[in-house]
């Protein structure tokens, strides 16, 4: 079997009207469908719902369950917010930062640019408390190709020792600036 793409991605929300205006309004993401049942058609659970679908772009849905009979919504206590994440391409530095700007604008909180190397991104929260991520990329010539010669040795001492690899601390250090330019 070969995965073709990813068909949508869902997650849970509080109040799925409030949820399709804020992706629309704030990331530009409009509502494709949506679909409510009383039965959940897999399991024929009696579960009310209703089921949003927004374009994310280039064939991408992005998927949200209103749940009303369901207790309230939470999130993993032994999991660090930050892990958990949804990250979403823009084309430019200068889309990412208009967009920082007007989420800033609107009153959400925006964490960022963070220079990861390899790409430079912001993180805010929707209503809902997921994370979100924009990033756009930015590799230097012959830094994926170097990212990609570490990469197994790189996962295996991870494995083994739980500490991070040296093998490629220019990523972190800065060093990658000089390096690939």
């Amino acid at each position: 079997m070969m995965i073709r793409k990813i068909h949508h991605v869902a997650y849970r929300c509080r109040d799925a009207l409030e949820t399709a205006r804020w992706y629309e309004q704030h990331l530009g993401m409009k509502l494709v469908l949506s679909i409510a049942e009383d039965e959940v058609p897999s399991t024929k659970e009696a579960d009310p719902y209703m089921h949003i679908f927004l374009d994310a772009g280039n064939g991408n849905i992005l998927a949200f369950f209103e749940l009303p009979t369901q207790p309230a919504m939470g999130r993993d206590p032994n999991t660090p917010a930050w892990t958990q994440h949804l990250a979403l391409e823009v084309d430019s530095m200068e889309e990412l930062l208009s967009t920082k700007n007007r989420l800033e604008a609107a009153g959400i909180d925006v964490v960022g640019p963070t220079d990861h190397a390899l790409f430079t991104s912001i993180y805010f929260f929707d209503p809902n408390g997921h994370r979100l991520e924009l990033a756009v990329n930015t590799p230097r010539a012959g830094m994926l190709e170097a990212l990609d010669a570490v990469k197994w040795d790189m996962l295996e001492e991870w494995s083994r020792t739980k500490k991070a690899p040296k093998h490629a601390a220019w990523l972190h250090d800065g060093r990658y600036k000089e390096m690939f330019h």
